[in-house]
């Protein structure tokens, strides 16, 4: 289960992209909103925000996405439970919303739009609701026995636009590209090869690096921001364990050489000894040799006479 947020000021548009009917849309949970027609649902949102006129981005939209290994359980009332339990955790109530589901990808997903002016002209708090969402998300895929899955492993790449296309980009390249590399210098080599710059960022004016930034395509993206594991500290122990992986390797085929070496030398000390041993009686030729090897002189030498 994934959650991606979204903000706005303006309503109407939210609501026609939801309940879209080229999408497929059907509209399976409200709460506050007139639903005969689509221009009279965004009005009961607009209508609420006089409540508060303070506030500029009055809109909420959350899309949230399950795996497609999912989806022989995934009814609407199941759906529809789910989503009311994340607005619940993301303290999301006591408010309007509507939560449309759509057909038009491979993945189930609902749209949720709600009003960040609750019924009593509160303001819903949007403080770190990304961070809250990413947790809220793997507590409830947990809870439901829902399939885990990196989104970023299921992403069709040609359906991306900028900038995530190229914040995908460079995600794959490192992906790849760590799990390669043994120190940083390598690693920025081959990065630049395809078209990635890396800045480093220092603390105050010393030379500890506290962050790092991925440039490509004009674009800057924070380490952590194209992917957790890609903060500089992940990434200068990822390279460091490599590097120790690789050392330790290396010994072990040391180590093997050297033995093999021993061991040969050893075989070949023994059938040398052994060789030797078949022609030694205490340093004299046995008798029977002797005589034998004497006979042979002797019959090389006779010569026959016409």
């Amino acid at each position: 289960m994934i959650a991606k947020i979204m903000k706005g000021s303006g309503f109407k548009g939210v609501i026609n992209y939801i309940l879209d009917p080229k999408k497929g849309t059907e509209l399976i949970d409200c709460s506050g909103v007139r639903t005969d027609s689509i221009s009279h649902i965004a009005q009961s949102f607009i209508d609420q925000t006089t409540l508060n006129p303070r506030v500029d981005k009055v809109v909420g939209h959350i899309s949230l996405s399950f795996s497609a290994q999912d989806s022989p359980r995934l009814s609407n009332e199941w759906m529809v439970k789910v989503a009311r339990e994340y607005l619940d955790k993301m303290g999301i109530k006591d408010t309007q919303y509507i939560i449309g589901r759509h057909f038009d990808k491979e993945h189930p997903h609902v749209h949720i739009a709600f009003n960040r002016i609750d019924n009593n002209g509160k303001t819903i708090s949007d403080r770190n609701d990304r961070f809250r969402s990413e947790k809220i998300c793997k507590e409830l895929t947990a809870k439901h026995g829902l399939y885990f899955s990196d989104g970023k492993e299921n992403v069709k790449e040609h359906r991306l636009k900028e900038p995530d296309k190229t914040k995908y980009e460079i995600y794959q390249a490192l992906k790849t590209e760590i799990a390669r590399r043994r120190d940083w210098k390598a690693l920025l080599a081959h990065l630049k090869k395809q078209d990635i710059d890396v800045h480093f960022k220092y603390k105050g004016n010393s030379q500890e690096v506290q962050g790092i930034i991925f440039e490509k395509n004009s674009y800057h993206f924070n380490g952590s921001k194209v992917d957790r594991n890609f903060s500089y500290s992940k990434i200068d122990f990822a390279l460091q364990q490599n590097n120790r992986e690789h050392e330790q390797q290396m010994q072990g085929t040391l180590n093997l050489i050297s033995n093999v070496v021993s061991v040969t030398s050893e075989i070949a000390n023994e059938l040398i000894e052994g060789g030797l041993g078949l022609f030694q009686t205490h340093g004299t030729v046995p008798a029977e040799v002797y005589n034998t090897l004497d006979k042979k002189k002797k019959k090389k030498k006779r010569k026959i006479h016409l």
